[in-house]
């Protein structure tokens, strides 16, 4: 298994993972599938953005995805990223997620980013634990913030400081 910049090539495996999560689970608060051409335009915008999309590959199998954009478009959070990670259904829980977790939070650091963020369904106990594991803290609860699958959901935020102690840089 490599981790690695993702390609075109592995649009096709990255939309499965996206559209399975969007019908059958609350990892992804969208309801409507999406085709190839939308997962294309997404990569682009990234990778325009200079926003890593980071592949975890078995030969030619994409088994999960990860991948950090801008938390909010003002400028005082241009140090601060929100991350998405997913992992194949039959890839869960044998580290795969906290490897590309890792190699993603390496990226932000290298990007000389400051905090990431991870918005997470409170109720997937699985991506708390991982996040609690590589160093994230709990910073808030969202209530009822999201609706999916007839029902209420509620948001657990994460956040991870990625280089303690430093300094503000000056504008």
């Amino acid at each position: 298994m490599t981790i690695q910049d993702a390609t075109q090539a592995d649009l096709p495996g990255i939309l499965s993972i996206y559209n399975d999560a969007v019908q059958h689970s609350t990892a992804i608060w969208n309801e409507t599938l999406v085709d190839l051409a939308n997962r294309r335009a997404w990569l682009a915008e990234r990778v325009a953005q200079g926003f890593p999309v980071l592949v975890a590959r078995d030969a030619d199998e994409v088994l999960g995805y990860a991948t950090f954009g801008a938390w909010r478009p003002h400028d005082g959070y241009r140090y601060s990223v929100e991350h998405s990670l997913y992992v194949r259904t039959d890839q869960r829980g044998q580290g795969l997620g906290a490897q590309l977790l890792t190699a993603l939070i390496e990226r932000a650091k290298a990007c000389d980013k400051h905090v990431m963020v991870a918005a997470i369904e409170s109720g997937n106990a699985a991506s708390i634990h991982l996040h609690r594991r590589l160093g994230f803290v709990s910073s808030g609860q969202m209530p009822q913030v999201g609706c999916k699958f007839g029902r209420w959901l509620d948001l657990t935020l994460m956040q991870l400081t990625l280089n303690p102690g430093a300094q503000p840089p000056i504008a």
